[in-house]
């Protein structure tokens, strides 16, 4: 049985887009899972032995007797079918070429030239449908937007966190470079490379002309890490780490409360002033030290001083409840607080999906966009190896095909 009914099914506002998803690992499938969220119908295209993150698990201890899904695929390919196919064979290359015909997008993420080499470029596939939008997504771009002298470089998260410039900026003040937590050296670039996705397809829709969408991991990070671009052009300055602190607000950091760690922002005068009067230092405020944000940026380290003692004899809870709401704050959760919070069962930011060969679901993050009318969801758990039938899918597609109307073209309006 599929793990996923037919895209008709769907309600998001990606709602009939087909498409074809070639990506493996992290990057490109965030990205093809964040259009599965929002509707689209994502078949995953892959080789006999699979996504190599179908091996990496984590599996679940105890009644998973099949280890079909571990959580680092069910995670980011949650609501997509899987097909198999050998596109290095002549039977799978014709295939994937009769999908093409009838699909919207090709979503992949191989290393510069792999899909030329197939015989699969982006020119062969607008060959056979000139509406296809092709998405592609490397460590250093692709050369039809210019020809990185890094090209052929394999990349992973780590090395575009690195040479983007989050690595350098991270860490302890004065300290080493440090790598983020999560992997947001492939998670922003796949998120951008589903905003170009979903606006190429608008385009499409409209024009009746696809297009190649070309999103690199360096770029990505570095756009993301915008702001010691213009630190650099207007000061000459080179940023370094800086703890959890900001260069241009104060106070802005993560302090140690008795019990935890406590996000606290208060940058403006209003939320200043709130802040010290809770601590019980109302002169604070009309300190010519701390008189404005400026002032406080000057004076960061006696900031922190100040507030930094006031959190250390307070719990979290105690904090929360005298300025949840009021000042800019948030305790740091662990994913059990988490998992506790009600925020994120409100916002159907925790979501249960079968687990095949077990009796109980598992958890995997929820979708975060939210719509009012087309809403997003996480549609079905990730899809076993191979379950779903190229020839169905083809059938299924091109009736879907001949019954849309092409969109109007804007210059005929």
């Amino acid at each position: 049985m599929s793990s996923q009914a037919p895209g008709g099914s769907a309600t998001g506002p990606l709602k009939g887009v087909r498409i074809l998803d070639l990506t493996a690992m992290l990057a490109g499938p965030f990205t093809t899972m964040l259009l599965s969220d929002m509707g689209a119908d994502v078949v995953k295209v892959e080789p006999a032995t699979g996504d190599r993150t179908r091996g990496l698990g984590p599996y679940r201890a105890g009644d998973d007797r099949d280890q079909a899904l571990g959580g680092y695929f069910q995670s980011v390919n949650r609501g997509k079918r899987s097909i198999v196919l050998d596109l290095k064979s002549d039977d799978g290359a014709a295939a994937f070429l009769a999908l093409v015909e009838v699909a919207d997008v090709v979503v992949e993420n191989f290393s510069a030239g792999v899909m030329d080499r197939l015989g699969l470029s982006y020119e062969r596939l607008a060959e056979v449908n000139p509406r296809i939008v092709y998405a592609a997504l490397r460590g250093f771009g692709d050369s039809r937007s210019g020809t990185s002298p890094y090209e052929a470089w394999p990349a992973f998260d780590v090395v575009a966190q690195a040479m983007g410039g989050f690595a350098g900026i991270t860490g302890e003040l004065g300290g080493a470079p440090l790598k983020s937590g999560p992997g947001i050296g492939d998670i922003f670039p796949g998120t951008l490379l589903a905003l170009g996705v979903a606006a190429a397809v608008r385009h499409a829709e409209r024009t009746g002309e696809g297009q190649f969408v070309d999103v690199a991991m360096y770029d990505a990070v570095l756009a993301m890490c915008e702001r010691i671009v213009y630190q650099h052009s207007y000061l000459d300055i080179v940023p370094r780490p800086m703890g959890n602190g900001h260069p241009l607000l104060a106070p802005f950091d993560i302090m140690p409360t008795s019990d935890g760690w406590m996000a606290v922002a208060a940058p403006s005068n209003n939320h200043w002033r709130i802040l010290v009067e809770t601590m019980g230092r109302p002169d604070l405020a009309e300190d010519p030290r701390f008189v404005d944000n400026a002032a406080r940026v000057t004076h960061n380290d006696e900031v922190q001083k100040l507030v930094g003692a006031w959190l250390l004899s307070q719990t979290n809870d105690s904090v929360v409840t005298a300025l949840g709401g009021r000042v800019p704050i948030g305790p740091v959760n662990t994913a059990a607080d988490i998992f506790d919070d009600p925020h994120v069962r409100v916002r159907e930011m925790l979501v249960e999906v079968e687990e095949p060969g077990s009796d109980l679901p598992v958890t995997i993050a929820g979708s975060p966009i939210k719509f009012s009318t087309t809403p997003s969801r996480v549609a079905r758990r990730g899809p076993k190896l191979g379950e779903d039938n190229p020839a169905s899918i083809l059938a299924e597609w091109a009736t879907a095909s001949s019954c849309s109307q092409p969109g109007s073209n804007d210059n005929e309006r």
